[in-house]
Parts: structure tokens; sequence; C-alpha cells
């Protein structure tokens, strides 16, 4: 099976795409299966092992992160640290109070993976555009939280045979449903933008069960497979707010 997949599938980049010359430190890394032969390791770092996720809306994208990062066997442990990425942790008095990341608790068993600086990248990003937005500490939980269940935490363009009709980025958005162009919904600013306008549009989110309002804005096939990431996300959001 893996030998079929590598012949759709040679390998997945981490391209660096700068949004204008202006702000280009700020270049967002888009994971896509177009001319990308030439990537002998991971450039994501082998770390990032996908946990085991009791459904997924988007078959194809778990596929491909799952041959990049060379998935482990469901049975092995998953270590719960957040990233190996090497930014300073807030301070305790700095971080969210945790009945505000999650104030109804978590729903059913829930799900880790290890981050490397890529996904932690992204999170960040997600949290930006929460605090932008206005939809705080809990809409960023939800947000995060949608993100590890659609992409975790890794921004895909298109995946060929694989991809999910022409869903892409981080929360595998489509431009037939009116999310934006190709270009735009592999942009992490714009596309978290783009979720949270859509959830500050959800009557009373902010009192809803996370895959609750998760699923308003996504409409997945899957409606309670957001749940299964809250722990993780709101440790997430603690730590980078």
């Amino acid at each position: 099976m893996k030998q079929h997949f590598t012949r759709w599938l040679p390998a997945i980049a981490k391209t660096a795409v700068a949004k204008t010359t202006d702000i280009a430190q700020n270049r967002r890394a888009v994971l896509t299966v177009a001319g990308v032969a030439a990537l002998g390791g991971l450039a994501f770092g082998p770390t990032a092992v996908a946990a085991p996720v009791t459904s997924g809306p988007h078959a194809g994208a778990k596929a491909a992160i799952d041959l990049a990062t060379g998935k482990k066997t469901a049975t092995e442990t998953v270590k719960s640290g957040l990233t190996t990425g090497s930014d300073k942790v807030p301070s305790k008095a700095d971080r969210p109070a945790r009945d505000k990341l999650m104030p109804h608790g978590v729903e059913g068993a829930q799900s880790r993976i290890p981050l490397d600086d890529a996904q932690l990248d992204n999170a960040k990003a997600i949290v930006k555009a929460a605090k932008e937005t206005g939809v705080g500490e809990r809409g960023a939980v939800i947000g995060v939280a949608t993100s590890l269940q659609e992409s975790k935490l890794y921004n895909l363009g298109h995946l060929g045979a694989y991809n999910d009709h022409d869903s892409e980025g981080l929360f595998q958005q489509r431009p037939s449903s009116g999310w934006g162009t190709s270009e735009q919904i592999t942009d992490p600013e714009y596309a978290s933008k783009a979720f949270f306008g859509a959830l500050k549009n959800v009557g009373g989110w902010q009192d809803l069960p996370l895959t609750t309002a998760a699923q308003t804005v996504q409409v997945s096939a899957y409606p309670y497979a957001y749940a299964q990431w809250e722990e993780q996300a709101a440790d997430i959001v603690q730590q980078v707010w």
C-alpha cells in the first residue's frame, strides 16, 4: 500500500510563500504534492506523528500526512509534550484560565500528537487571529482543535488524488464553498480569520460544546471528531497565548 501511495505522492514539501515583500518574514508554509520529488527527508521533521484518530472527514489529507510523517502504530504511547519548539513559555500568571479554555470540560476520549515547529507556527497564527477577531481564548481553542482534526495543524496544499474535493489549508476549506481562493485559504491568517468570522455568526457559540460549534462552521461528515482534540488544543492555546 505504501508503494502504491508513493507512485502518486512521491514526497510532501514545505513551500515557503511570501504574502508580500514587506512581510516576507511572515512566510507561510504550504504542504503540497506539486513538484516536490526532490526532498529526500521530511522538511517538517519526523516527530510529527499522527495520533490514533477515531474518524476524520478528510481521509486523503490524513493519508498524505501519515505517509509523509511515518505514522506509528496505534499502540505506541505518544508523549504529551506539546512542541519541539524552543519558544518561551508564558509565565503561569499570563496563561488563560482553564475554565475559560474548556468551560464544558472534554467530551469523550482525547487524542494527542507531538508538534513540530511548522505545526506550532500554524497554531500561533490561529491564536493570533483569534485575538484579532475578538473570539478570545475559547474561540482559539475551537480553532486549534478544528485544525488538529482537519489537517493536524499542517497548511496543506492540493493533494491531488488524495484531496477531499477541493479542500485545502489548515481548516480544509473549499473554494467551491465560498471560503476564498486556493491562495487565500492556504494563507494561515486568512484561513483562520475566515473560520472565526463564520464562528461568530453561530448564535451562542461561546456556550456550545466545542464539537457543536466547530461542526456548525465546518459541516463535516464526522461531526463528533473535533471533540477528541479539545484538551490538546487548550494546552496549546495556554502555551502560546
